[in-house]
């Protein structure tokens, strides 16, 4: 094999058994959202955009930092929108030349650059909403109630339409969320209007814009951190390769489990790599379909590479993790070596 020294002086193992993705992928799809779930999002987009065009105006009629404040969480969640249908249809893209994935992770790509902006204009409107508590200006308490209300109204709205889209996504499940988090935002911000109408106490339209800010801080943080995961090649958060390791080796005969990888393609697409050793009485195209089942039934994963391989005989006895008599089978291992009994990890 390519890459690795291996002998295999009594056994062909013919083609298609270094690699194997045993489904053929036909148990999984690596598709994108239909063309409802892009009307969704342009109907909610449109509802947005709309919104938060008016609300920027009466936002500076009424003095608001809060309806100003909510102004930029809708900025955001149009961003997030206009984003996910960019990611949708250059995901849709064949693989093709350098990119054997495709732009699948366009998504992700984006997702960053959402988690950054809400981050951004959280410390922006923070710094703003702090300066107004030490000295508030007078606020149109009125307007406020009734523009926050049409906000209500609008975010149940926008958010109706995106459940309806596909949320398997994080770039979709990312502005579902932020639209959720606006909807949150909207009622504080009605209450501090009701507040500023009825008593006069002007710092809780800068308590309202502060509590968005903390919502705005809080999704993109998350965002930030999930799209991180994927781009430096992290387990999914549901997966223990340690514990993947383990349970690949219990399954007879295998002897040996090192080079496991296991990564995110895109939302909801996860990957796994393996190198795999087997007694040398074992069958090395059985036991490839037997993990590969393994794989896709217990964790999910369909998306695999795994390659079999012999184990030496004088690694049952005296060799090293990983040697045979002609070396190493592999001359960098990456992460734990996985055997049955008890193993560091």
């Amino acid at each position: 094999m390519s890459g690795h020294d291996h002998a295999h002086d009594d056994h062909d193992h013919g083609p298609g058994n270094g690699h194997g993705h045993g489904n053929g992928h036909a148990g999984h799809s690596h598709g994108v959202s239909a063309d409802a779930d892009r009307r969704w999002l342009a109907i909610a987009l449109g509802l947005i955009a709309g919104f938060m065009a008016i609300e920027v105006v009466v936002g500076v009629m009424a003095n608001s930092l809060a309806l100003i404040s909510d102004a930029a969480h809708m900025l955001t969640d149009a961003v997030s929108i206009v984003l996910a249908l960019i990611a949708m249809r250059l995901a849709a893209r064949p693989a093709r030349g350098g990119f054997t994935y495709g732009l699948k992770r366009a998504e992700i790509l984006s997702a960053q650059a959402n988690g950054l902006t809400l981050i951004l204009l959280g410390l922006w409107l923070a710094y703003e909403a702090v300066r107004r508590l030490m000295d508030p200006p007078p606020v149109e308490g009125g307007l406020v109630v009734v523009t926050a209300l049409a906000g209500i109204a609008v975010n149940v709205a926008a958010a109706w339409c995106i459940s309806r889209a596909n949320r398997s996504t994080l770039v979709v499940e990312g502005a579902y969320q932020h639209i959720l988090n606006d909807l949150f935002a909207f009622i504080g911000t009605a209450v501090a209007g009701v507040i500023v109408l009825t008593t006069g106490f002007r710092q809780a339209d800068a308590i309202a814009t502060l509590v968005v800010v903390v919502l705005m801080l809080k999704a993109g943080y998350g965002l930030i951190r999930e799209s991180g995961r994927i781009l430096l090649e992290a387990a999914p958060a549901h997966v223990d390769p340690d514990a993947v390791g383990d349970r690949l080796v219990g399954h007879p005969p295998v002897t040996e489990v090192h080079d496991l990888h296991i990564w995110t393609i895109t939302s909801g697409q996860a990957a796994l790599s393996a190198h795999v050793l087997v007694e040398p009485a074992g069958d090395c195209h059985a036991v490839r379909r037997d993990l590969e089942g393994l794989l896709a039934k217990e964790y999910g994963i369909t998306h695999t590479t795994l390659q079999v391989d012999h184990t030496q005989d004088s690694l049952l006895t005296v060799g090293r993790a990983g040697e045979g008599p002609s070396g190493p089978h592999c001359a960098d291992a990456h992460g734990p070596v996985h055997r049955q009994g008890p193993h560091a990890h």
